[in-house]
């Protein structure tokens, strides 16, 4: 019985993905004029842009004024919100709302909601900030890296939701982790849904080496991206690994590299602990 159902998911699966990713559609255009006006160090013009999408705007305003980004005083100003973040920051929050775009009404196989997704790009975000500031790296695309993965974990909720059932089953039956589901099913991991959305929305080439890095099994030749996907694995395996992350089902896609991180672990936690202060 279990051989019929794994062949079946396999087929369903592989066509699946393929037309699901061919299906994200491209960025709006104020999101994509935003985008290259912040490209150009242009703030100013990029907020007035971004003032005109009324949906990015409240999320921009609901995003900043939240206790994790530490303002005192309300910020409801588009142009004050951009100027505080600056060109990378702000950039990064609207890949995040880019990302948003894709979240599901209802989740059906992890137990999140708009606000705990929300929640995960915030403490990512925020995480991957003070990593890059502690690693003196100013790069803008570097920054936009830690965006894409929660929207593969977007993109694996909407291939597993019809086949639940199935999905269950496998990791009952084989114990797999659902991101091994994904690769054994449909040659494609959670990281490969990251490059692809990356390669859809034009990302740097950098930010989809980064991200497959990440990983943890696909090092990189390059010794700063190695090291980026480095910090990038402990952050996922720290951040999956708190209390409503895992009762989401979320701690079960990364498969925690030891050997990998190895020689920077301490100076993680070190660093962490600090934002923990």
């Amino acid at each position: 019985m279990y051989k019929i159902k794994y062949k079946v998911l396999i087929m369903v699966t592989k066509e699946t993905i393929d037309k699901f990713i061919d299906k994200i559609p491209p960025a709006p255009k104020a999101l994509r004029d935003t985008i290259l006006l912040l490209n150009a160090g242009e703030l100013i013009k990029a907020a007035k842009v971004a003032q005109s999408d009324l949906a990015l705007s409240s999320y921009l305003k609901s995003m900043v004024n939240k206790p994790i980004y530490g303002f005192r005083n309300e910020v409801s100003n588009i142009s004050q919100i951009f100027g505080i973040l600056g060109v990378a920051a702000s950039k990064q929050s609207v890949y995040n709302y880019m990302m948003s775009l894709l979240s599901p009404n209802k989740w059906l196989l992890f137990k999140l909601n708009s606000n705990s997704f929300h929640t995960l790009q915030d403490h990512l975000t925020i995480k991957w900030q003070k990593i890059l500031k502690h690693l003196e790296i100013t790069n803008q695309d570097t920054q936009n890296a830690i965006t894409l993965l929660p929207a593969s974990i977007i993109v694996s909720e909407a291939l597993f939701c019809e086949h639940i059932d199935d999905v269950n089953l496998l990791r009952t039956a084989k114990a797999l982790d659902y991101n091994t589901i994904l690769s054994r099913l449909c040659g494609i991991d959670l990281f490969d849904i990251s490059q692809r959305i990356a390669m859809k929305w034009e990302m740097p080439n950098e930010v989809s080496q980064i991200i497959q890095a990440s990983s943890g099994i696909k090092p990189s030749d390059n010794e700063l991206i190695n090291l980026l996907g480095k910090w990038m694995h402990l952050l996922l395996f720290f951040e999956l690994s708190q209390p409503q992350f895992i009762e989401a089902g979320l701690n079960d896609f990364i498969d925690f590299q030891i050997d990998y991180i190895g020689d920077i672990y301490e100076e993680f936690s070190t660093l962490m602990t600090k934002d923990l202060e």
